[in-house]
C-alpha cells in the first residue's frame, strides 16, 4: 500500500473505532444510575453505621451531576467499545507483522486483557474496605462529605493502578521471550520482589487496612511467581532447541 492508502485506512478504522465508543458512550450513559448506585454504596453503609447525616455524596457545581455521568460514560464506553477498537487498531497493523509477532501479540493481549480486568475487580472489591477503614478516623462530631469528582477520581485510578500492577507479570513474560530477562533471574529476585510488592500495596491502599493490603500484596507476589515460573519453562524450551540445532545454549555467540 502507498502512503495515501496507508492514511485513509487509517482514517477508515479510526472513524469506526470512534462510531463504537460513542455507542459504548450511548450505553453507559444509559447505565450510569445503577453504577453510581454500586460506586457509592460504602457511602450508604458508612452513614447507616454513624446513625445517618453522617456521609453523603456532594456535589458542589450546577453541572457537577452531568460532567459525572459524562466521565462515567467515557470510562464505562471505553470498556464496552474496547472489543470494536481493539479490533480495528489490530486489524491495521496486522498486515505488517509475521506470523510469529502475530502469534506473540495474540498471546500477550490475550493474557493482558484479562488480567488487568481481573486486577480491576479486586480494586472494586477493595476500594469499599479502604473507604469504610479511612471514615472511621473522622471524629464523631464531624461529617463525611465525598465531592463527587475526587470520589469518582479515587475509584477510577485505584482501578486503573491495581489493574495495571496485574499486567505487570505479562510484560515479565514478554521480557524474557526477548531473550531481555531469564526465568532464573526472576526467581533470584524474590526478595525484592515480595517487599515492592508489599510496598506497593501499602501504598496503594491504607494504612489502617491491613486486609486489603495483605490480600493485594499476596496476589501480586503469586503473579510474579507464576510469571517466573513461566519464563523457566520457556528457558528450558529454547535450551532443548539451541541442543537439538547444535548450538551451546551457554554460548550463543559461539
Amino acid at each position: 500500500m502507498s502512503l495515501g492508502e496507508h492514511l485513509r485506512e487509517a482514517r477508515r478504522r479510526l472513524i469506526f473505532g470512534v462510531l463504537g465508543l460513542a455507542a459504548g458512550m450511548v450505553v453507559a450513559f444509559i447505565i450510569t444510575d445503577p453504577v453510581i448506585e454500586f460506586l457509592t454504596e460504602p457511602i450508604r453503609i458508612i452513614d447507616e453505621e454513624r446513625g445517618g447525616d453522617f456521609a453523603e455524596l456532594m456535589f458542589t457545581g450546577i453541572a457537577s451531576g452531568f460532567n459525572l455521568r459524562i466521565r462515567m460514560a467515557l470510562s464505562i464506553g471505553l470498556l464496552l467499545s474496547a472489543p470494536i477498537w481493539l479490533w480495528q487498531i489490530w486489524a491495521f497493523v496486522m498486515p505488517g507483522l509475521t506470523r510469529k509477532e502475530i502469534k506473540y501479540t495474540l498471546a500477550f493481549v490475550g493474557a493482558a486483557v484479562p488480567l488487568f480486568f481481573a486486577g480491576g475487580y479486586v480494586a472494586v472489591m477493595v476500594a469499599p474496605h479502604v473507604i469504610e477503614v479511612m471514615s472511621n478516623f473522622v471524629p464523631e462530631i464531624g461529617v463525611n462529605f465525598f465531592d463527587s469528582d475526587y470520589y469518582y477520581d479515587f475509584i477510577l485510578k485505584f482501578v486503573l493502578v491495581i489493574g495495571v500492577s496485574f499486567v505487570l507479570p505479562v510484560f515479565m513474560v514478554a521480557l524474557n521471550l526477548a531473550g531481555i530477562m531469564t526465568g532464573r533471574a526472576m526467581l533470584k529476585g524474590w526478595r525484592v520482589a515480595i517487599l515492592v510488592s508489599s510496598l506497593f500495596a501499602a501504598i496503594a491502599t491504607p494504612a489502617a487496612d491491613i486486609g486489603s493490603m495483605l490480600l493485594l500484596a499476596g496476589i501480586l507476589i503469586v503473579l510474579y511467581f507464576a510469571a517466573a515460573l513461566l519464563s523457566v519453562l520457556f528457558d528450558r524450551r529454547k535450551r532443548k532447541i539451541q541442543l537439538a540445532a547444535g548450538l551451546d545454549p551457554d554460548n550463543p555467540v559461539a
